[in-house]
């Protein structure tokens, strides 16, 4: 029986960080030697961490992309690795170093280079040619190698190398995270792997770079479609299994279909040969260690990817500590839990700045919270603040009622607090608005808005309420005590106030944006769904007005399909009502 024993190096990468990333690669090829893998495979630009987006314009950072590629081909003794880095031959590639035993024996160019959502790499990279597919012959197996994006296309290379003569298909990955996609992507590896008789080996990028989360849950599939082997999710991890090989021969052989269409293929061309290593690999190895993965619910993923996502913001960019207002709201508290499964409760601040406005159960429920969560809780009212700075404008106000003016004078108050602690301190401040109210611009610049890190923007604040009863879930008691998710939303800047004063009813709203935004389905197809007229022209109004308190928002975690800054992109200056 022929067997190849292959490795999938999970791992978080960070953008620029060649020592660090060198590091890991170096002591992962160290474990994969110890279990006699043949084959390592490592994510997609792991070398110099994804996206890079301009660094590229930056010949020493090509430089040191491929200083430090060497270094991995130097300790590449008895193993064969596959690597993304970027290649420069007369342009730059996105490309997969295929290295064994101390060379580098040939590099893979990226054919489909997506340029749509998050993705811009056709601004970056010359996309490898189509006729160039090559089979490697690795360990006496043909191995087809790809990345990412060559793989979601049917007719891409991944059918010309699998009816060239590869049993495997290797895809380097970084793929991006957002709810609904893993299972996505499932099916349609499984269909690659079926409809090519061949294995897969899926190998993803984990960890959090800027607004995007990556989350891991590398797979590999065999012919028939069936995962064999799976990463874990949002973590980094090494995913070692034996493919039996001539399993995808004799399932060729029975597939009449498989004939022809190599026939075809063969008769078009492509799929060169390029041999890495010839000799069959042992079939008396050390044991693998036994795997069980827990695949999470759509609850579970959103909420470990903007844990993740915040904890790798905050860490990569040098920071120890953060702090964030809590108003005993859903949305802050929501916020403090998840920095504090991100960072630990000794690296977590609350700050809660009680007005004239604010009830005594807000004030309480941030202290049970704090309380629950076992953070620091720092109390600074802001009511003498506030009506210094009524006194000053008094004179400039005259004559005028107190409006939304005098709210926005208090949000600011506190984004002021908090950056005075955040630059005394060194901490960093992190927002606590949702997505529902960066759509609608229920949010001030300078106030609420103020920060370096927005953790739950992308957020609707249906899911932030779903989100906090899962959390609870999980912890087996009110963690986030119920008074808060129960109580209806307020910003509490004057009396009696209540978000329906401003928005209609969040279960009402939330659909209405989710179309518009998401879906951008028009005004009047949106009507004629079902939805109130005169609350969908309203929603609408909002988001288009709002435009230009968004670009001055914070970065955030993107867990839906269309994130505003990184998927949604209007101008300011617009004229065009949808």
């Amino acid at each position: 029986m022929h067997r190849l024993r292959v490795g999938m190096a999970q791992m978080n990468a960070t953008v620029g960080d060649f020592a660090g990333n060198t590091r890991k690669i170096l002591d992962i090829i160290s474990q994969a030697r110890a279990l006699e893998v043949d084959m390592l495979t490592f994510p997609e630009l792991a070398i110099c961490g994804y996206p890079p987006e301009d660094l590229l314009f930056k010949p020493k950072f090509i430089e040191e992309n491929l200083r430090f590629l060497n270094k991995v081909i130097e300790a590449s003794a008895g193993i064969t690795l596959v690597v993304g880095f970027v290649d420069a031959k007369e342009d730059i590639y996105n490309a997969a170093a295929i290295v064994h035993d101390g060379k580098l024996v040939s590099a893979y160019h990226k054919i489909y280079l997506p340029n749509y959502g998050v993705f811009d790499e056709d601004r970056y990279f010359r996309a490898g040619a189509s006729s160039e597919c090559p089979v490697y012959t690795i360990a006496g197996v043909g191995i087809g190698i790809n990345i990412c994006e060559d793989i979601w296309y049917e007719a891409g290379p991944t059918s010309i190398q699998a009816y060239a003569g590869a049993e495997v298909i290797v895809n380097i990955s970084a793929s991006p995270f957002h709810y609904g996609k893993g299972n996505a992507r499932e099916r349609m590896l499984a269909t690659r792997a079926s409809d090519n008789v061949s294995v897969v080996v899926f190998n993803n990028l984990v960890g959090g770079q800027d607004e995007l989360v990556f989350d891991g849950n590398s797979l590999i599939l065999d012919e028939k479609g069936q995962v064999i082997a799976r990463g874990k999710q949002f973590e980094e991890d090494l995913i070692i299994a034996d493919l039996e090989i001539e399993s995808v021969f004799r399932t060729r052989l029975h597939d009449p279909r498989w004939r022809k269409e190599k026939l075809l293929a063969e008769q078009r061309g492509g799929g060169i040969r390029v041999m890495v290593s010839e000799a069959p690999v042992s079939l008396t190895k050390p044991p693998l260690p036994a795997r069980q993965v827990i695949t999470k619910p759509l609850l579970g993923e959103v909420y470990d990817a903007l844990v993740l996502g915040t904890r790798d913001y905050v860490r990569k960019n040098g920071f120890k500590k953060v702090l964030m207002g809590l108003s005993g709201g859903i949305d802050s508290s929501l916020v403090a839990t998840i920095a504090t499964d991100a960072l630990g409760k000794d690296n977590v601040v609350g700050i809660s700045m009680p007005s004239r406005y604010s009830s005594e159960g807000s004030v309480t429920d941030a202290e049970l919270l704090s309380k629950n969560l076992g953070i620091k809780l720092k109390t600074i009212p802001i009511e003498e603040i506030f009506q210094a700075y009524l006194n000053t404008l008094m004179p400039q106000f005259e004559g005028k009622e107190p409006d939304v003016t005098e709210e926005n004078i208090q949000a600011r108050i506190r984004g002021n607090i908090l950056m005075a602690l955040s630059n005394k301190f060194g901490w960093l401040v992190l927002a606590t608005g949702n997505k529902s109210e960066m759509a609608t611009g229920f949010t001030t610049l300078y106030g609420d808005m103020a920060g370096g890190f927005s953790v739950i923007k992308d957020v609707p604040k249906t899911m932030g309420y779903e989100l906090a009863k899962y959390r609870n879930s999980v912890a087996g008691y009110e963690l986030i005590p119920s008074a808060i998710i129960g109580k209806a939303p307020s910003p509490e800047l004057k009396p009696e106030q209540k978000t329906t004063d401003t928005l209609p009813p969040y279960p009402r709203l939330d659909p209405i944006l989710m179309a518009y935004v998401e879906e951008d389905k028009s005004v009047e197809q949106i009507i004629a769904a079902g939805h109130d007229e005169a609350t969908v022209r309203r929603a609408a109004q909002l988001v288009d007005r709002s435009e230009y308190k968004r670009r001055q928002a914070p970065p955030g975690v993107k867990i839906t399909p269309r994130a505003f800054g990184r998927d949604r992109r209007l101008p300011i200056t617009n004229r065009f009502k949808g």
